[in-house]
């Protein structure tokens, strides 16, 4: 048989964790393989682009959508066990198949594919009542968000070190700091009074803008007391310009306080961070990539 949608991975796969073990997702493949009696030819198929194969496509993405419901836990990078959710899933015997329409009784995956808001049947109705560009839109922010939260699983895996020059590569793709050299050596050189480092707002460094990073879980939350000592550390330095970098989220009054003082001080979350790494390239690089095209009347225009 073809390989199976990604949404018919679903199911076999969470019944192969229910022995409560530590499995690998290279296993994984295998084992699904063997499940749906897939034949050489259909694992070796491959997408379009021929950096991945259609079976390793399709039960990454089973399980990421898995993993964003709650119903495998991600002990480590490519092994996974299941929650007691999932044995719940599992126990229940009117649950026969696990597909998107299924999953969204979970908040969060709800808040993984932005649709927090809408209830089942407005998913169902919405997807089919979507244009062509509508869908890949909807899919391109998804596989986006996805990589996003990569992006900041590898990030709190690496060295503070690493961050510093993270730091430095985007702050100057963004074209501040005059060149990586001179924003490398800036950064991490002052190390006191809460100044991480000093880079150029520009070539000639007319302008000086002072950071602070923070590599904190993702789940943690920077409080108005930590802005509050980094802009008492741009006073002690005589600076009006500050951003505030970390993999965490900043608090509401964090916010506030920042709007309301003098100086100007950037708070870039790791939401923010990833966004840009995004958009500047910085940590990634292209996989697949599609150019739509729309007819050009007034080329026939005689």
């Amino acid at each position: 048989m073809a390989v199976p949608g990604y949404q018919d991975f679903m199911y076999p796969f969470l019944q192969i964790l229910k022995d409560g073990k530590e499995h690998k997702l290279q296993d994984l493949y295998r084992d699904l393989a063997s499940y749906f009696n897939l034949k050489e030819d259909d694992i070796a198929e491959t997408l379009p682009s021929g950096k991945q194969t259609l079976l390793n496509n399709r039960v990454g993405w089973a399980r990421t959508y898995l993993s964003k419901s709650g119903l495998i836990r991600v002990v480590r990078r490519a092994v996974f066990t299941i929650t007691d959710e999932g044995l719940k899933v599992l126990s229940d015997p009117g649950v026969e198949r696990i597909d998107r329409k299924f999953l969204t009784r979970y908040s969060t995956f709800n808040e993984f594919i932005n649709k927090a808001n809408q209830d089942t049947d407005d998913n169902i109705s919405n997807t089919e009542q979507k244009t062509p560009l509508e869908l890949i839109d909807e899919n391109y922010n998804i596989l986006k968000k996805e990589l996003q939260e990569g992006m900041l699983e590898k990030i709190l895996e690496c060295s503070p070190t690493f961050f510093e020059r993270l730091i430095v590569h985007l702050i100057v793709a963004m074209g501040y700091g005059g060149s990586v050299k001179d924003a490398g050596a800036a950064i991490g050189k002052s190390g006191d009074e809460g100044i991480d480092g000093i880079i150029k707002e520009d070539f000639l460094g007319l302008e000086m803008i002072y950071l602070q990073a923070k590599r904190w879980k993702k789940e943690s939350t920077v409080g108005r007391p930590d802005i509050q000592s980094f802009v008492g550390s741009l006073v002690g330095k005589q600076a009006s310009k500050g951003i505030f970098i970390t993999t965490a989220k900043f608090s509401k009054n964090a916010y506030d306080y920042a709007d309301s003082i003098d100086k100007r001080v950037i708070l870039i979350d790791g939401q923010q961070l990833t966004d840009l790494m995004f958009k500047y390239d910085v940590g990634t690089t292209n996989e697949e990539v599609f150019v739509t095209k729309r007819l050009d009347t007034d080329f026939f225009e005689e």
